[in-house]
């Protein structure tokens, strides 16, 4: 936001220089409460920048303890909690919360593309397993021919999803599949088990009425599930997972903020805050520190991919 200069008041005549001068303290106010209030972290009192941060599962206690830490390098951290994945990116378009942590490349891939906006990945957090659950079975070789199961409904996780199921030997994707795979690449005669896709925070409570389902990693314990539990899952560790890095998000405008550099530098380097990311995923999160030029250029990449797709 480009400085803006105070507007010129003319003193009432014949009132003394103590009218005149409170005239200018007035509007040198006036000036500082306007830069304070310039985007990138408003004022929070004292050498506090307030800043506004979004995502899905803001009662993770990790949360608490990065907003702790990031006081004390002198960042007033607000966290928003949003109810499903897909609030958080309008929200950080239309500039109701300065930036987000919630989702892979591949998902702020989707968005971008289906809605013409540049939201920008400024720094990583971890890759996480996606797992496949049952309540009715242990293991992938007790599902039934002609079982139901379920996989999240929004794009990047749906594909993921339909990935797993393949390599576990439940369905066949025609062309092998890929990360812009559907339930309509799915070759039905060929495959072993019926696919239905629901909101990925449903699909941990259809697992009562269904073989088995693919859950987000963020809705596992929430659902009483252990991760241990998980009968299938992918490798985070392969090279083509990349794409899968979770990652802050912001503006496009505000990609070299240093005030979100230094909050994503707490979040990485804070012991405290990483036991916490690690004690949530159930120990299997991949923390990962990648510089935020190979995450743009990913999502440059599945952009690209994606709109060929369209």
């Amino acid at each position: 936001m480009s400085d803006q200069n105070s507007p010129l008041i003319e003193a009432p005549k014949r009132r003394g220089p103590a009218i005149a001068l409170a005239v200018v303290v007035i509007a040198v106010i006036g000036a500082l409460i306007a830069f304070a209030l310039t985007r990138g972290g408003d004022s929070a009192g004292g050498d506090l920048t307030k800043v506004k941060l979004g995502t899905v599962g803001a009662s993770d206690p990790y949360w608490k303890t990065l907003t702790e830490e990031a006081e004390k390098e002198g960042i007033d951290l607000e966290v928003v909690d949003f109810a499903d994945y897909a609030q958080p990116n309008p929200a950080l378009t239309e500039g109701e919360i300065d930036i987000n942590q919630f989702q892979h490349i591949v998902y702020l891939a989707d968005y971008n593309v289906a809605n013409d906006q540049d939201l920008v990945p400024v720094g990583a957090t971890a890759i996480y397993p996606l797992g496949l659950y049952s309540q009715k079975v242990d293991s992938v070789e007790e599902i039934k021919a002609g079982d139901t199961v379920v996989v999240p409904d929004d794009d990047s996780n749906q594909a993921r999803g339909l990935l797993i199921l393949q390599s576990a030997g439940l369905i066949k994707l025609k062309d092998g599949g890929s990360i812009f795979s559907t339930l309509a690449d799915v070759d039905k005669d060929a495959s072993k088990v019926k696919v239905k896709a629901l909101k990925a925070d449903l699909t941990p409570t259809s697992l009562p009425d269904v073989a088995a389902a693919i859950v987000n990693n963020d809705f596992v314990e929430k659902a009483g599930l252990k991760f241990s539990d998980a009968i299938a899952q992918d490798d985070p560790s392969d090279p083509n997972a990349v794409p899968y890095i979770n990652v802050f998000a912001v503006r496009a405008e505000d990609k070299d903020n240093e005030t979100y550099k230094k909050l994503i530098e707490i979040y990485q380097n804070s012991q405290p805050v990483l036991d916490g990311v690690q004690e949530v995923s159930g120990g299997t999160a991949q923390l990962l520190k990648t510089p935020a030029a190979d995450l743009q250029a990913s999502l440059a990449d599945v952009e690209a991919d994606t709109r060929a797709q369209g």
